[in-house]
């Protein structure tokens, strides 16, 4: 007689335990496959940008940048430190979708964040770079409009840090 054959929610159930299987040993974010975005402009890309706490991001018509208080990408968020200066930012584009590649050249200030996490002997872990490069993901919201983040932390988690335009 003929063997077993699932049927509709065996089929079912025998998918989701083999999706489970797979990303069990990795995070949705760990491998980022990027936002698929590719019509923004650098138009729409340049001008202010916010977070909380103060974090501002000025992206200039002309390719430079001003930085404020922006955290650290990735595990490097995990020290505290927070860096304002001067830099270059760009625009690209790749099958994955649009990127702005934002350059801190010329670091001006370091401040640390309340949640820093503490070293093993509870002193502040501040040992920021004098300069630092950060990869904004561009995407749109909604209502189609630009936004730009990055994850911070563990990959694995898949924390975004979003910047906005700032209200008013």
């Amino acid at each position: 007689m003929g063997g077993f054959r699932p049927r509709g929610w065996g089929r079912a159930l025998g998918g989701v335990t083999i999706a489970l299987t797979v990303t069990a040993g990795c995070g949705p974010y760990q491998y980022y496959g990027g936002t698929g975005v590719h019509d923004a402009t650098e138009a729409e890309v340049a001008g202010s940008w916010v977070n909380v706490e103060d974090t501002r991001v000025t992206l200039r018509r002309d390719g430079t940048a001003v930085v404020r208080r922006l955290d650290g990408h990735d595990f490097d968020f995990d020290d505290g430190w927070r860096l304002s200066g001067t830099g270059t930012w760009e625009l690209t584009d790749d099958s994955e979708g649009q990127e702005v590649h934002l350059a801190l050249t010329t670091r001006s200030g370091v401040e640390t964040r309340g949640d820093a996490e503490e070293a093993d002997d509870g002193s502040v872990r501040l040992d920021p770079p004098e300069t630092y490069a950060w990869d904004l993901y561009v995407d749109r919201d909604r209502h189609e409009k630009v936004r730009l983040f990055f994850f911070y932390g563990d990959p694995d988690a898949g924390n975004s840090y979003v910047l906005s335009r700032p209200r008013g």
